[in-house]
């Protein structure tokens, strides 16, 4: 039986991508709308309703009221942006976060896509917290640098203009972005972390790094000790992939894992003195939203999770 899937805000930068992923599957329908009819109340309304599975890549507000325009039992929904992440209600839709998480989508109605940057710091920090070898009470910090993708079609044309010659761009300096609350809570933490995030002049591709205190902790964890969780955290992953530590002159790059939908984790540092630092690579459209609801729409609908994914 084919798959009925409705994208609204398909010509969005997260949208197209998503579409292009579907674009050759056989076992789904694209319902579009042309042109004219993307901005029709009722024409969304028809879609939203005739939809087996609703993608929503839309602004916050966008997505509540698309929500709300939906009146039947039946159709399913991923949504893209902010809004629910933290909401009663709906499955966060990272399946990789906790054990049992993919099986809560895959019986889900209402599926919240991660932001990109939770995605890696929160598959970097909670299977050690879980452990208990980072206390859930630590005031965590983490660095991140996003491509310019991430920013939609204002801040691609910023920086492709030529306007824009900085390497990278510090924001959020107010210690208040909006994906705090959702890494707080999913990764289970007494306080929300200290998040600062930067954009790099570069078009796709993420990179996310937590510093760890490993002395500081009651358990007194080793890099080693934090790797080994990681790698039995995610032994089962077809997406997730933690790499093999080093003596730390590696280099890791922000565009690592861009143009595919993996996400690639490392455990690196200073044994000697006990301090650790967590890095996570990934595509910001990939795994940090277009991937990642491709994802979520194979275990909702019972499908190979990695069916239609760039690996």
């Amino acid at each position: 039986m084919t798959i009925n899937v409705f994208i609204d805000g398909a010509a969005g930068t997260t949208g197209l991508e998503i579409a292009e992923r579907l674009a050759t599957r056989r076992d789904l329908a694209l319902i579009a709308l042309d042109e004219s009819a993307r901005k029709d109340i009722d024409a969304r309304r028809q879609a939203l309703n005739d939809a087996d599975f609703v993608i929503l890549c839309l602004p916050d507000d966008a997505a509540r009221d698309a929500v709300a325009l939906i009146d039947n039992p039946r159709t399913r929904v991923i949504d893209a942006s902010t809004a629910f992440r933290t909401a009663e209600g709906w499955t966060y839709g990272l399946p990789e976060i906790e054990p049992g998480q993919a099986a809560a989508i895959a019986d889900a109605a209402r599926v919240s896509n991660p932001g990109c940057y939770p995605t890696g710091f929160l598959c970097l920090v909670r299977p050690l917290i879980r452990a208990g070898l980072v206390p859930a009470d630590w005031a965590l910090s983490v660095n991140a640098a996003s491509g310019y993708s991430g920013g939609g079609k204002a801040m691609i044309a910023e920086f492709e203009s030529g306007t824009e010659t900085s390497v990278l761009r510090n924001y959020a300096l107010g210690l208040a972005h909006k994906h705090v609350p959702e890494m707080q809570k999913h990764a289970r933490l007494a306080h929300p972390p200290i998040f600062m995030p930067s954009v790099a002049n570069t078009y796709r591709g993420m990179i996310v790094e937590v510093p760890l205190p490993l002395h500081a902790f009651p358990r007194h964890p080793t890099i080693a000790t934090c790797e080994t969780v990681l790698r039995e955290a995610y032994r089962d992953s077809p997406v997730v992939r933690v790499a093999d530590s080093d003596d730390g002159t590696a280099l890791v790059r922000i565009e690592d894992d861009a143009g595919t939908d993996r996400l690639t984790l490392r455990v690196l540092g200073n044994s000697e003195t006990g301090q650790a630092r967590l890095i996570a690579t990934l595509d910001n459209l990939g795994k940090g939203a277009s991937g990642a609801a491709v994802q979520n729409l194979n275990v909702m609908a019972g499908l190979d999770p990695v069916l239609g994914l760039i690996l």
